[in-house]
């Protein structure tokens, strides 16, 4: 490193040291090892989704805060708190400052290093004691002051220190993607949990209503009964129907109850202060069809990409680095200040100590270790290449997958849909018959239980319906924002 010991005087001397680090900078050559370009994705990853419903999905690029396009505030609400309380993000905001702050530690080596010592010592001086054997006199026990000022300067002429920023950007680049796919699995995560909580509520109150309907129509063959017009057999049975289906009201409880409770978690709160949500009754509904995009969008989109397309650079400035250590490095040295025995020297000519001077180091020709680095350079790179392939047919497969299930889930709603209603019209006739004494009361006992059944199955598929299209809007890696400026 460059190192100027200087007194703050002489400014012609000062304005030669200027000078010379100027003419260091211009030393500056080129880089050494690969420039980085990035990859081409797998053959076909920039396709439209082949997935795409068009009764149900549109082109349309998907907006970031996605959950917003289900107009509940108060899932608008959990997520923005989730955000702010959740201990992970805080986590790996705070690991994005600390990358920020190498990329800023890479660039000082940029520039010139600076240094001011004052200080003294008392002792024997072997340069001194040399120069008094050399007049005949004898060696001296003394005070031994300096003030000096140092600048310190390499010259980066292989691209060390450029490639160290370019690897250093990088990676707190990938850090702060790692941040972000963070903040779409919360996201997610808090929009599955509140959906959840609603949707256990929709089949409680779907199973609540069943057992009200099959408990009026035992009273009603308990009163046949005692009319005279109804066996034991046929009370036997519409009793242990209304048995059955109150039997599906407390596990569909204790998992609303858990459900809440993971949202609750998700919200960075106690369990004693878990949000009130004994109101929300149904699913979460979309208003218009899901924005998807296109493939290209989405992999521009999820931080996972981007994370490994960013260690992908950093892997490949790391080879640059490497290779560097195979030549020479150069360092300007020099120093400008006073050494004396007593203060009034220091500020005289005679305590005058300065110097100015190349200095070259260089691990030859012993070299095993440098290009071992390279290799493992390379090799690094290699990995963070395959990779980033890996990621990328990752995201592709989530992304077909998701609308794969989301398509099929729609297609079933509709058709459980279709058999609620028909079986709704079933059982009023039958009930009405069986009150005219037209259909026996097995008839009417196997009509309930298929109602039953068909309003459990609508409203299971309400809530799996919401999960699928929240996990559709996770694979499109929504949930995050890049800020406009930084």
């Amino acid at each position: 490193m460059l190192k100027v010991h200087t007194r703050i005087c002489g400014a012609a001397r000062l304005r030669t040291f200027a000078a010379l680090v100027a003419l260091g900078a211009l030393l500056h050559g080129c880089k050494v090892g690969p420039n980085y370009h990035p990859p081409t994705p797998p053959a076909g990853a920039d396709a439209p989704l082949v997935s795409l419903d068009a009764s149900a999905e549109t082109t349309a690029p998907p907006p970031d805060d996605w959950w917003q396009l289900y107009h509940d505030p108060r899932l608008d609400a959990f997520i923005q708190e989730a955000f702010n309380a959740n201990r992970q993000l805080a986590s790996a905001e705070a690991n994005f400052s600390a990358a920020t702050a190498v990329v800023s530690a890479a660039r000082a080596g940029l520039y010139p290093s600076t240094t001011a010592a004052i200080g003294g010592i008392y002792g024997r001086d072997a340069t001194t004691d040399e120069i008094l054997e050399l007049e005949g006199k004898r060696p001296l026990t003394v005070w031994l002051l300096e003030d000096l000022f140092q600048v310190g300067y390499e010259v980066d002429l292989f691209g060390k220190v450029r490639r160290s920023i370019e690897a250093a950007h990088a990676n707190a680049e990938a850090t702060e993607a790692a941040r972000d796919a963070l903040k779409v699995v919360v996201a997610a995560e808090t929009a599955r949990a509140f959906a959840q909580v609603c949707t256990f509520g929709e089949q409680l109150a779907v199973a609540r209503h069943s057992h009200d309907v099959v408990a009026h129509e035992a009273d009603i063959t308990v009163n046949r009964h005692e009319a005279g017009a109804a066996s034991d057999y046929d009370v036997a049975r519409a009793e242990a129907l209304e048995a059955q289906a109150r039997s599906a009201i407390a596990p569909l409880e204790g998992q609303r109850r858990a459900a809440l409770f993971q949202l609750t978690a998700l919200l960075g709160r106690t369990p004693a202060n878990a949000p009130p949500l004994d109101d929300c009754i149904s699913a979460p509904t979309l208003k218009a069809l899901i924005p998807i995009g296109d493939g290209t969008g989405m992999l521009r989109r999820r931080p996972d990409v981007r994370q490994a397309e960013r260690r992908l650079a950093a892997a490949t400035a790391q080879i640059g680095v490497a290779t560097a250590d195979l030549y020479p490095s150069i360092k300007l040295v020099g120093l400008y200040g006073g050494a004396a025995t007593t203060t009034g020297e220091l500020a005289t000519n005679i305590g005058l100590t300065w110097g100015v001077g190349p200095a070259i180091s260089w691990n030859f020709p012993n070299q095993i270790g440098p290009r071992a680095r390279v290799r493992q350079a390379k090799a690094n790179q290699a990995s963070a290449l395959a990779a980033f392939d890996s990621v990328i047919l990752d995201a592709l497969k989530e992304t077909e997958q998701a609308l794969a299930l989301y398509s099929a889930a729609l297609d079933y709603r509709q058709s459980v849909a279709d058999a609620q209603d028909r079986i709704h019209k079933a059982f009023g006739m039958a009930h009405d018959e069986f009150l005219a004494g037209a259909v026996s009361n097995l008839d009417l006992l196997t009509t309930e239980q298929t109602l039953i059944a068909a309003d459990a199955a609508v409203a299971a598929s309400d809530a799996a319906l919401v999960q699928d299209q929240i996990a559709v809007f996770k694979a499109l890696g929504g949930g995050w924002q890049r800020p406009a400026a930084r």
